[in-house]
């Protein structure tokens, strides 16, 4: 198992960055390999990627969900991954985003892309363009504002 751990600061209101991280389908948009991600309910999301130049595809699963401070998952079949995003007010303006990534590399391509360092500077590249994908816009696209805890959908609530 590997573990990547990068971060980001964000020329954003907390919220507005926490409300862009939890539109899962525009995902695609700044994460390179990522072909697209349906959200199957407000814990559920199917993905597909290409990885190591293989297309794979999984269901991910919400556990934890807590506004403006964390989301975490694991993997419910397919390629295994797991981690938490979160979101730190800086100041009104500014919001630093931690981003934890646990995988198994799958393969003699996956395990050197990982030996290399290869696959934390795809994850570096996707926070960056997380970044500028957020600022350039100025706003969200939308929000999913609702609550998880221990893998049950505790409040539910769209904005």
């Amino acid at each position: 198992m590997a573990t990547i751990e990068q971060s980001i600061e964000v020329n954003a209101p907390l919220r507005a960055v926490y409300n862009q991280w939890t539109q899962f389908e525009e995902f695609p948009r700044f994460m390179e390999g990522v072909k697209e991600v349906h959200q199957l309910d407000d814990k559920r999301l199917h993905w597909r990627a290409v990885i190591g130049g293989k297309e794979k595809e999984w269901d991910a699963e919400i556990v934890e969900q807590r506004p403006d401070e964390r989301i975490a998952w694991t993997s419910r079949g397919g390629a295994w991954n797991a981690g938490a995003v979160t979101f730190h007010r800086i100041d009104d303006n500014r919001t630093r985003v931690m981003l934890q990534v646990d995988y198994d590399p799958q393969g003699a391509v996956e395990n050197v892309a990982d030996a290399l360092g290869i696959v934390k500077v795809r994850v570096k590249g996707d926070l960056e363009r997380f970044q500028e994908f957020i600022e350039r816009r100025g706003r969200e696209t939308g929000a999913w504002r609702g609550e998880i805890q221990h893998g049950e959908v505790k409040e539910r609530k769209v904005s």
